[in-house]
């Protein structure tokens, strides 16, 4: 019987210890994948901005795509890119659903509440686009106008200060020039490079010469991730130093002057 015991005893004895040896394991394991997040940089964009970031398939392209890489690349980490709503970008930023968000998105003082912005690696003009038989000539003329903008854009920010004007909001800028010619509008108040491929596709609609604004591009990262920003800051004056954001831009932007 007294042997019964204490084999008992070192059955009971080997299970804790096997128990305890499996919760070392998964404690192991889950440090491994907590490692590897830690290598996957998520970015947040809108792939609806041409040619900043739009679909060619089923890979999301585009300038800041192709930035985006380079930082990666430069911080020795693999880049994962989520498609989603425009305005729901600092949303993912800021809860840490993403580390930042870049969406040919502008410096504004109302954003820079919310979130931290890098350095700037464009700049950009929001443009105003037209039926070709409109009688809207410039900024002045959209006084009492319906204005079509893309939902949270600072073009959405901007025209909701016209006086009398009736701002109809989408969720994607092809959506808002769909429907300037379509008629259910008067005009569409969009970035200018966008603004270049929508009229492109869109028969009998032109983009006016006097731009509505002039703006610049950053990146967003949350407040409280000081490092993140530092080290995105530091990627962008690399890329900038040795060419390289040029030759991206130069990639999906040929200038006027080609």
């Amino acid at each position: 019987m007294k042997w019964k015991k204490v084999i008992s005893v070192m059955l009971a004895a080997a299970c804790v210890a096997g128990l305890a040896a499996c919760g070392s394991s998964d404690s192991s394991s889950e440090g491994g994948d907590s490692t590897e997040e830690k290598d996957t940089l998520v970015m947040a964009t809108n792939a609806e901005f041409p040619p900043y970031e739009y679909y060619e398939g089923q890979d999301i392209v585009g300038i800041d795509v192709d930035i985006a890489n380079a930082i990666a690349d430069e911080l020795g980490m693999e880049l994962k890119i989520e498609d989603m709503a425009f305005d729901s970008i600092i949303a993912a930023v800021t809860s840490g659903k993403a580390d930042f968000g870049a969406a040919g998105m502008t410096v504004d003082p109302d954003r820079e509440k919310e979130v931290n912005f890098t350095d700037t690696y464009a700049e950009a003009t929001q443009v105003i686009i037209v039926n070709e038989d409109s009688t809207i000539a410039g900024p002045d003329d959209l006084v009492g106008k319906k204005i079509g903008v893309q939902l949270g854009t600072t073009g959405d920010m901007y025209v909701s200060d016209i006086e009398d004007a009736t701002v109809e909001r989408y969720n994607k800028g092809f959506e808002a020039v769909q429907a300037l010619t379509q008629d259910k509008i008067d005009a569409v108040v969009i970035d200018g490079e966008p603004a270049k491929k929508f009229v492109e596709s869109a028969e009998g609609t032109k983009i006016l010469d006097e731009a509505y604004t002039q703006e610049e591009y950053a990146i967003v990262v949350a407040k409280d991730n000081e490092e993140l920003l530092e080290q995105i800051n530091g990627a962008i004056a690399d890329l900038k130093g040795s060419g390289k954001l040029d030759e991206i831009v130069a990639k999906y932007i040929t200038s006027d002057e080609e």
